[in-house]
């Protein structure tokens, strides 16, 4: 089994007509997944509607500042963090909710031993401390591992960002804490400009792994093999967070490579390799049929 944690609620966060952050994403996701030949191996999880957890973990990683001003933003009626970032009147209470389905997935995992996929949104990789940004309200990747090393056992954390954006937000909360290792593939040049290789972290607990525009699975995979793994491994992590984006396929309008969906799964069979504790928390990915596709794929592999 492997469970899928997700809300309608998700839904809720509204970013305007045109914006390729659109709640259309999970929708398209979920109906995917409802479809398949292992449906019935899937265990479909709701989060727990608790806000004052989410705040406790917010507060962790995040500026009172930045937190009251995604709050008030979105009590006013919404607005613009910056000119990619909108907040819409509940997205602040969604945010919550995404920052406790990515804290359900640890907890699922460690119990189980099962990976877990977290169906939300908005995404978090880009934001930082004291600002959001790139569609990005939350940290949740950071805020879950954070968590997890409060959890009994639980002495290294480790996150791979296979977002074809660097995770900027990510990095900067983590690469000073000698208990979270982060690795980053993603496209250069590239938004948000950040992720330079010489960037390795307080305790060389980073690696970044910028590809050229253009990049397949061909330049990938001897990636995979010759770096990330060995990093990854070397770290030896009691638990493993993806944050999952799949705006790297060749369908996708934001960025310039060119994987395939089924691409997907062999990136997680590379994961799976290190350990089968993992939780995958959806980032970007913004053409509907190779986001579901890629999610599907995913999936797929953690199950066969």
């Amino acid at each position: 089994m492997l469970a899928v944690i997700y809300s309608d609620e998700f839904l809720e966060h509204k970013t305007g007509r045109f914006h390729p952050e659109k709640p259309e994403r999970i929708s398209a996701i979920a109906s995917a997944l409802q479809h398949t030949s292992f449906a019935h191996q899937l265990e479909w999880r709701s989060p727990v509607t608790d806000p004052q957890r989410a705040i406790a973990w917010l507060e962790k990683v995040h500026s009172p500042h930045h937190i009251q001003s995604v709050r008030e933003l979105a009590t006013q009626g919404g607005g613009y963090l910056d000119l990619d970032t909108p907040v819409s009147p509940r997205s602040y209470d969604v945010a919550l909710l995404a920052v406790n389905a990515w804290l359900d997935g640890i907890d699922y995992t460690l119990a189980t031993n099962n990976p877990a996929f977290v169906l939300s949104r908005p995404p978090g990789h880009h934001a930082e401390s004291d600002r959001g940004m790139g569609f990005c309200l939350f940290s949740n990747a950071a805020i879950a591992a954070h968590y997890a090393l409060e959890q009994p056992n639980i002495n290294h954390v480790a996150i791979l960002d296979w977002d074809v954006h660097h995770g900027n937000g990510t990095q900067a909360i983590v690469e000073h804490h000698p208990q979270i290792a982060f690795c980053s593939l993603h496209q250069s040049p590239c938004y948000p400009g950040t992720g330079a290789a010489a960037e390795t972290g307080a305790h060389n607990n980073v690696l970044n792994l910028p590809l050229p525009p253009g990049s397949t699975i061909a330049d990938y995979q001897p990636v995979f093999e010759t770096q990330v793994i060995p990093f990854l491994t070397q770290f030896q992590p009691d638990l493993l967070i993806v944050s999952a984006g799949y705006d790297a396929n060749a369908a996708d309008p934001l960025a310039e490579m060119y994987l395939q969906p089924q691409d997907y799964g062999l990136f997680t069979e590379f994961c799976l390799k290190i350990t089968h504790r993992i939780v995958f928390g959806l980032e970007g990915g913004y053409d509907l049929p190779a986001l579901s596709q890629s999610v599907v794929a995913t999936i797929e592999r953690c199950l066969f």
